[in-house]
């Protein structure tokens, strides 16, 4: 028998979540993975090596709950909120008994990690709005033990209605868990429900310091909810999920001077942003401009397929997003430099004139 054979049916079967690194390309100008596009400096202050770390760096977990408005006890750190996504299935689904629901088009990695543990995946497309379809939730909810809703939402930009996340944490109280995605939330922080978690102790909401905080390769993500639910985390989580440099450099990215550093990039990404979606107005392979609460722009293009391969042969590498339920011709584009941005709507604006027929 051959070694593959050997591995669990469902894990044969797994379409792998492609990763902007997975997906690879050779370029110069790289917006396909919403990184913040310039390198922060930090020191190492830590010598320790010799020594394991703290399974929960207090450092790090006292200046995280500070940040969000929360107890220290509401706090679980990990490796980056995809180890979040994992933590939250294996604690509360059974699997081969258990499902999650979770509404597309949304990030790809709720389906991968439920599926890797054998949990049943349920999906509820979103609305022509992408919106929540609260009716179609309620159907598929007997049996689900966790919906995952992503706000501001992955790929599309938009925030999910607050009304309807209170609609969907009251219908699901006593009967599953809620993950509110919150990794871009710090381009829009008046919409977070970190200040639910109070009222709906079956809450859970998932950070990251990848996105504004510009430490995507530290791989440091947060998990907030009740304490009940962290203490069920820890149960689950590794012995060591952070290494001693990262929870060094997380410590010091969330000191007072670190957060007010990460608001002022907040402020130019939002600049950058608008100059992107102005060109993009005036460009005419462009079809339409989503609205955006984050970094990143989804745009339908004539002959996406094209342009995107165009703009990959020039070394700009941006996320094809085709093959997602209802983004036919999209495109997502994230903000970077002005200078980037710029290259994006130069090589836009010289793509040839072609049908919406020859968008495959």
């Amino acid at each position: 028998m051959k070694s593959e054979e050997l591995a669990r049916a469902a894990v044969r079967a797994l379409t792998p979540y492609q990763s902007a690194r997975r997906l690879g390309g050779n370029g110069d100008v790289w917006l396909n993975a919403n990184e913040y596009p310039e390198a922060v400096a930090f020191s190492l202050t830590q010598q320790t090596l010799n020594r394991y770390p703290e399974c929960q760096p207090a450092a790090v977990i006292t200046g995280y709950a500070a940040y969000a408005g929360v107890k220290p006890d509401q706090v679980l750190v990990s490796r980056g909120a995809d180890e979040g996504i994992e933590l939250i299935i294996r604690t509360f689904c059974e699997p081969g008994q258990d499902a999650i629901i979770y509404c597309p088009p949304t990030y790809g990695m709720y389906s991968v990690s439920a599926e890797t543990s054998g949990v049943a995946c349920r999906t509820v497309p979103t609305d022509e709005n992408w919106q929540l379809d609260l009716a179609g939730i309620a159907a598929q909810l007997d049996g689900a033990k966790v919906v995952f809703v992503c706000s501001p939402n992955n790929p599309t930009g938009q925030v999910i209605n607050p009304d309807d996340m209170r609609t969907l944490l009251e219908m699901t109280r006593g009967k599953a868990i809620v993950v509110a995605d919150e990794a871009y939330i710090e381009f829009c922080p008046q919409a977070t429900l970190s200040g639910w978690l109070a009222d709906y102790p079956h809450l859970v909401i998932l950070r990251t310091l990848s996105k504004a905080f510009a430490l995507a390769g530290l791989r440091c993500g947060f998990t907030l909810a009740s304490a009940e639910i962290i203490a069920l985390l820890l149960k689950v989580i590794a012995p060591y999920p952070l290494s001693t440099p990262v929870a060094d450099i997380a410590a010091q990215a969330l000191t007072p001077q670190g957060v007010a550093a990460m608001r002022e990039r907040v402020t130019t990404l939002l600049l950058n942003r608008r100059q992107l979606i102005d060109g993009l107005r005036d460009t005419p392979c462009v079809e339409q401009i989503f609205d955006s609460e984050t970094n990143y722009v989804l745009v339908r293009l004539t002959a996406s397929s094209a342009v995107f391969k165009s703009l990959w042969d020039q070394g700009i590498i941006l996320r094809d997003q085709n093959k997602q339920p209802g983004l036919s011709g999209c495109l997502r584009i994230t903000v970077g430099t002005r200078e980037e941005c710029q290259r994006v709507l130069d090589a836009l604006n010289k793509q040839p004139s072609l049908t919406a027929a020859e968008n495959p």
